[in-house]
């Protein structure tokens, strides 16, 4: 199947648009026809099928023939990530927990990240492509970055974890994470989390966590923490 997104498109909507860049790939690429089907999802759980009335590399709108929609998983994951030296890693980290499954992110600037600044335009992008093409029908949230000490300043609620490398107490995420919970983990940049920071974070309930033996790159780690916190909610 193949899935299109379009925020825009609600219950009541009858027929749809698209742009000239979506309809040209239905027509180019797709080699769709009138009177084909098209899935489009709005990216807030709706899945919507859809006949094609106008197939033209210019303009395609399509009628909208049925709507479902589909519940949330029975958990919720929010990653707050450092941004990466390299952008592409961070990137890849997008594309791979979404297709893993993460319901929030928030790049967060800490005391010893080397980047302060991202291209949020070119994020959302990543996580729609990624969102259409493992066939979900939930688009991640994606915050706004913001510093770690004015991440700290809300009020959190469910399972708070923040993973270091310090060695100092820590817990093993697995044996600490509970299935069917709201969860947000926090994890630092190259340099890590500084020991203040660390501190700061315990003061508002944060866990200090393990995610394994081994010292991982922050986009490494944000895989492995989402695919554990996935693997847990299986049971």
């Amino acid at each position: 199947m193949q899935l299109f997104y379009n925020p825009e498109i609600t219950q009541e909507t009858e027929q749809f648009s698209f742009d000239k860049e979506e309809s040209r790939h239905i027509v180019k690429v797709l080699r769709k026809r009138e009177g084909d089907t098209l899935f489009i999802t709005n990216g807030n759980g709706w899945l919507f099928e859809a006949s094609l009335l106008i197939a033209d590399q210019k303009h395609c709108m399509v009628k909208i023939d049925s709507a479902t929609f589909h519940d949330r998983k029975p958990y919720s994951l929010h990653l707050a990530v450092a941004p990466t030296k390299m952008n592409d890693r961070y990137e890849w980290f997008l594309e791979k927990a979404t297709e893993i499954g993460i319901d929030e992110i928030t790049p967060v600037i800490c005391e010893h990240s080397e980047r302060k600044v991202i291209k949020k335009e070119r994020f959302q992008k990543i996580l729609q492509s990624a969102m259409k093409q493992s066939l979900q029908y939930y688009l991640p949230q994606l915050n706004d970055t913001t510093t770690f000490d004015d991440f700290l300043k809300q009020n959190f609620e469910g399972d708070l974890f923040i993973a270091h490398c310090e060695e100092t107490q820590r817990f093993s995420l697995k044996d600490r994470a509970q299935p069917h919970k709201k969860v947000l983990l926090l994890i630092g940049p190259e340099g890590d989390f500084s020991t203040k920071e660390i501190e700061l974070a315990k003061e508002k309930g944060f866990v200090p966590v393990t995610l394994g033996e081994t010292r991982l790159r922050t986009e490494t780690a944000a895989i492995v923490a989402c695919h554990s916190v996935a693997f847990i909610n299986e049971v």
